[in-house]
């Protein structure tokens, strides 16, 4: 089975949140800074006044040094923080590793030591041979500079690995996270309007690979409506696990259209990105999942830590607070004359709290801590929340007083 092409978009959010890219553009920068220097060695000079080695061999022992340590060094501080983040992932929930991945400082100490240890290497290669030779004094010089400097962010990066770990932290980082998909995908305005409903469909269009929908890229569904004459509607919502053979998306005529042409099923199924976990992006329910994850982890038996469900229930209410308020988001793209041209099937309210109120509920009903603070969330919640939101809200009250 030829695997699903992926759009320039997926494409280019899976490298800005993979943790590769930050260290290898130091690693290149590095490599490249080392070539330049090399290159314009013989027009600069560096006045060193004997900080530096003086002869070929001292330059060369330095340099052989400074790569020896870089890498033992590098490899040490990593495998040790490996070992601290799986401790994390196992006692909060593995959902939040993707939070550690994605620290820009993490992946920032990692590019500079890579890039001091290949800077000295490419300026060890490009050492000369004779002993009576000049030395590269200003690439010697930028390789103690990398060195202070990795010396420097190793210090600051033992703080900041300290404190990120700890669970109030990552609490916080998931809802900073969940907080600006919100701000972008659900502004705040009244109620919508009802949505024009789609003929019957006349043709299905599955999956040819199982995954969680990450995206659905809207505009290209709707650009490809347009060419074929027809609406299309997605089936499962972001954060739904599809497997193969599955129905993605269906075609529908216009109102009171001829029968659309068949639309080729890659075309269809590239503007639905599927991976191999869910992701924050127009899946807002996966913050939702993660904070609740932990609280149940710390509801458990062998765990016993009611502080910090309570501080992940908290979090949780304020992200609801701000989605009460709201409509509900909708991923649609209508013609400027009402033409329908996409619908796809967006998350509600009420799988919200499902999640947030309903999965921690049952984990913690012999908590009262946990029992008062739900009471009053949802009261919280009455009290902001759009009409439309009101009957998800008040069937929990009534869930709750029974």
């Amino acid at each position: 089975m030829s695997p699903v092409p992926r759009t320039l978009r997926s494409r280019l959010a899976a490298a800005w949140s993979g943790f590769w890219l930050v260290p290898a553009a130091f690693a290149l920068g590095a490599v490249l800074l080392a070539l330049g220097l090399s290159v314009a060695e013989l027009r600069l000079g560096l006045p060193t006044g004997g900080f530096l080695p003086s002869s070929v061999a001292g330059a060369r022992s330095l340099l052989s040094s400074i790569i020896t340590a870089m890498i033992s060094f590098t490899a040490l501080v990593f495998s040790i923080t490996v070992v601290a983040v799986q401790l994390a992932s196992s006692q909060y929930s593995p959902r939040v590793l993707r939070t550690f991945l994605q620290d820009r400082i993490t992946q920032a100490a990692l590019g500079t030591f890579l890039a001091t240890a290949l800077f000295a290497m490419v300026v060890l290669a490009a050492l000369p041979a004779g002993a009576a030779t000049r030395l590269p004094e200003l690439s010697l010089a930028v390789a103690m500079a990398l060195v202070l400097a990795s010396s420097g962010l190793f210090v600051y990066y033992l703080h900041h690995v300290t404190t990120v770990m700890r669970v109030s932290h990552i609490i916080a980082a998931v809802g900073a996270q969940c907080r600006r998909v919100i701000e972008e995908q659900y502004p705040v305005g009244p109620s919508a309007a009802p949505v024009t409903a789609l003929t019957p469909p006349v043709q299905v269009i599955n999956a040819v690979r199982p995954g969680a929908v990450e995206h659905v890229d809207l505009g290209r569904l709707a650009a490809l409506a347009r060419d074929h004459d027809c609406a299309l509607s997605v089936l499962p919502a972001p954060g739904d696990f599809v497997v193969a053979g599955q129905p993605l998306v269906t075609v529908h005529p216009l109102p009171g259209g001829p029968l659309p042409t068949t639309v080729a099923d890659a075309r269809a199924c590239v503007a639905v990105s599927l991976g191999v976990e869910r992701t924050l992006g127009q899946d807002v329910e996966f913050g939702f999942r993660q904070l609740t994850d932990i609280a149940e982890r710390a509801l458990s038996p062998g765990i016993n830590d009611t502080t910090t469900a309570v501080r992940s229930v908290q979090e949780m209410h304020d992200l609801l607070r701000r989605l009460a308020g709201r409509p509900a988001h909708r991923l649609l793209v209508d013609d400027p004359d009402s033409t329908p041209r996409v619908r796809a099937r967006s998350q509600t309210f009420d799988g919200f709290l499902a999640v947030a109120v309903d999965d921690v509920r049952r984990s913690g009903h012999e908590q009262p801590r946990i029992d008062r603070l739900l009471e009053h969330v949802l009261a919280d919640l009455r009290s902001v929340a759009l009409p439309e939101h009101l009957p998800d809200i008040d069937r929990r009250i009534e869930t709750r007083q029974k």
